[in-house]
């Protein structure tokens, strides 16, 4: 069963910063700065988690990895954006 993710990040060094991005890219969607929603199967957060932990310093840095419930719609609709609208994923949709 897949669940649905925030994860949002504060690091340090920008060395760590890049490694940690580039993740966290593999996982999900880029929603700003920092945050990215990642759709992940009970693994699949397991694998992000120690990832994460490899690659940033427990004592310096920040990561939190927020639970939305298994309704990536209700997830997706939870989150209130001011300003600029979060990008659009289409889902389920195959371009030829």
């Amino acid at each position: 069963m897949r669940r649905c993710y925030l994860v949002c990040y504060d690091i340090c060094d920008p060395k760590r910063l890049r490694r940690v991005f580039k993740i966290l890219k593999g996982y999900g969607e880029h929603w700003q700065f920092s945050i990215f929603f990642c759709v992940l199967k009970d693994i699949d957060r397991v694998r992000l988690q120690s990832d994460i932990e490899a690659e940033t310093n427990l004592k310096e840095d920040q990561t939190m990895i927020i639970d939305m419930g298994p309704d990536e719609e209700a997830a997706r609709e939870a989150a209130t954006v001011l300003g600029q609208a979060l990008p659009r994923q289409e889902i389920g949709i195959i371009v030829i």
